[in-house]
């Protein structure tokens, strides 16, 4: 088996147990874009312990995967315009749609929830465009 689809079939899984870990043990939705952004919440309910711990360990699992198996398979890019109106635009949706693709993507469909599956539809049918107009409409 290709180690690529490994790699990404162990990723799935881990993304799933986190998710299902997450609600079973805190009673929370795993949606990275909320968690993140509860850090810096100032209504001082005592949740920004677990909301750091979280975040800490999707960064700590790069370093994990860098000890285990000896480097990274990404290619890192420089900054550039596209990338910083990239992550705008990623930042300003997920606040749009009330949430990222963790969220609605993974907990929200795994619910059956609605609002959930349009919101991942409008994810995909986007990306495809995305992808569609930057790579054979502008190159």
């Amino acid at each position: 088996m290709e180690p690529n689809l490994v790699n990404g079939f162990i990723g799935g899984l881990l993304i799933g147990l986190a998710a299902v870990l997450l609600l079973a043990l805190n009673g929370r939705i795993a949606g990275v874009s909320g968690i993140f952004s509860g850090i810096f919440a100032t209504n001082g309910n005592g949740e920004r312990g677990w909301r750091i711990a979280f975040v800490l360990g999707l960064i700590g699992g790069t370093f994990l995967y860098i000890f285990f198996c000896g480097g990274l398979t990404l290619q890192l890019q420089a900054v550039s315009w596209t990338l910083l109106a990239g992550g705008f635009l990623v930042g300003f949706g997920t606040r749009l749609g009330s949430g990222c693709t963790s969220g609605h993507g993974v907990c929200g469909m795994a619910s059956r929830s609605p609002r959930s599956i349009t919101a991942t539809m409008i994810f995909m049918v986007t990306a495809v465009a995305t992808v569609f107009f930057t790579h054979h409409l502008f190159r």
